[in-house]
């Protein structure tokens, strides 16, 4: 397949979850869903396990993944939904949770997520809070999966990123904000910028261990995330969109990358709406990848700085 040809499917914006997997057997593939104790990360364990996959849920609150894995077990009959807990901004939570993995991996769905904290916020090392978590704490745990990716022969790596890429490139210059004004949608949007370009990036480094790895925007779904929007302004903004998926809609795309075989051997490329998204300049443009989400040399360079602040 063409770098230039791009990829499309079926389904839609309106597709769901179950949708995208029906007749689709997992029997026999393992998968590791972070954020998976509530919203898309939730409904993205449960279409999985309704599917036949051994479904790990990697939540900060154990309690309430405890909860999220019970009802999954119990709506869909297949008791091989578990919990791990890992806090992303924890490089030892990461490593505890990797040393506990045993054998191969199948699918990683790297979906967890803060959005647009309202004020700046930093890691125990310093790192503006939304690039650590969104950005870092996924890098770290999925170089430490990396050889039980590799063991499956074939694995999948799904990103969550966002439309809100489009908001701002990754600033190698000041990533953590110390010399340049806090902008809550700017921090973000760099966070999730990054979160494409490690798909980008991972694509190359690992094709040769049959790893595929691609980027996805789920669309704008009212859960947690935006939890810090709390202003009178962004109730408003929010209360006016008319664009909202349901969860089951929003988990669409990211269980086509984890698990359809529609995208088998697809990677290093940017979905929404269950297709690939076009490339687009344009600022107003709320649909489509900016170019500098998918811009390899930024790719390769925000790998090597990851790996250099991780000590990787």
């Amino acid at each position: 397949m063409s770098d230039t040809t791009r990829f499309t499917t079926p389904f839609t914006r309106d597709s769901t979850a179950d949708d995208v997997l029906a007749g689709v057997d997992l029997s026999g593939k393992r998968a590791i869903v972070t954020g998976g104790a509530s919203g898309i990360g939730a409904e993205t364990a449960r279409a999985l396990a309704s599917a036949g996959a051994e479904v790990t849920l990697a939540v900060r609150n154990l309690a309430a993944g405890e909860q999220t894995a019970a009802d999954i077990r119990e709506g869909t009959g297949n008791p091989k939904v578990f919990v791990g807990e890992l806090e992303l901004t924890d490089r030892a939570s990461i490593d505890g949770f990797v040393e506990r993995w045993d054998g191969p991996l199948h699918i990683l769905v790297n979906n967890a997520g803060i959005m647009a904290l309202p004020e700046l916020r930093r890691s125990p090392e310093g790192w503006e809070l939304q690039f650590a978590t969104n950005h870092l704490g996924h890098f770290q745990l999925a170089l430490g999966l990396h050889d039980a990716l590799a063991a499956a022969g074939g694995a999948r790596i799904v990103s969550v990123s966002s439309n809100a890429h489009r908001m701002s490139p990754v600033v190698f210059d000041d990533i953590d904000f110390e010399h340049r004004p806090y902008e809550e949608w700017s921090a973000y949007g760099q966070s999730k910028t990054a979160n494409v370009l490690f798909a980008v990036e991972a694509s190359k480094r690992w094709a040769g261990d049959a790893i595929t790895a691609n980027a996805l925007m789920p669309g704008g779904i009212r859960t947690n995330l935006q939890r810090h929007q709390t202003s009178a302004a962004a109730q408003e903004l929010f209360d006016n969109y008319d664009g909202w998926k349901t969860v089951e809609q929003g988990a669409s795309t990211t269980v086509l990358l984890a698990a359809s075989p529609l995208v088998e051997g697809v990677t290093g490329r940017y979905f929404e709406d269950n297709n690939e998204a076009v490339v687009t300049q344009d600022p107003t443009a709320d649909h489509g990848v900016r170019p500098h989400a998918l811009d390899a040399d930024a790719a390769s360079r925000l790998w090597n700085l990851s790996t250099e602040l991780l000590g990787l």
